[in-house]
């Protein structure tokens, strides 16, 4: 049966959570919105796009910082209002230039940095 983006569940203003995995490892590297249109052309290109919602515009990522995603699998949840993109991640997935977005831990009720920016 052919996937339609148009038959998942989007928020209020037509976005839909993505989560970014490493493919090989499992790690955790991000999560970024889409929309419809962003699904289809990251299906299409093999290149993971996101939509900006602060530039109101799409995001190919890695563009212009050289850290590209290339979609390895897609998948979507049970409820249909989340995707997980397995990715090949090139370099840091965070625009801190750490490999990962979620590298702020919360232990003890204190906040602690798991990883450093890549130098």
């Amino acid at each position: 049966m052919p996937f339609d983006p148009a038959s998942l569940k989007y928020d209020a203003n037509g976005l839909i959570p993505c989560i970014a995995q490493q493919h090989d490892s499992g790690e955790v590297l991000m999560l970024a919105w889409m929309n419809a249109a962003a699904v289809a052309k990251t299906l299409e290109t093999g290149r993971v796009t996101y939509w900006s919602r602060s530039r109101q515009a799409f995001w190919v990522k890695g563009e212009s910082s050289g850290h590209v995603q290339k979609l390895v699998g897609l998948r979507v949840d049970c409820d249909r209002d989340c995707l997980l993109a397995l990715v090949d991640q090139t370099g840091p997935a965070c625009h801190t230039n750490r490999r990962s977005c979620f590298y702020t831990g919360v232990e003890t009720g204190d906040e602690v940095e798991l990883m450093k920016p890549i130098a």
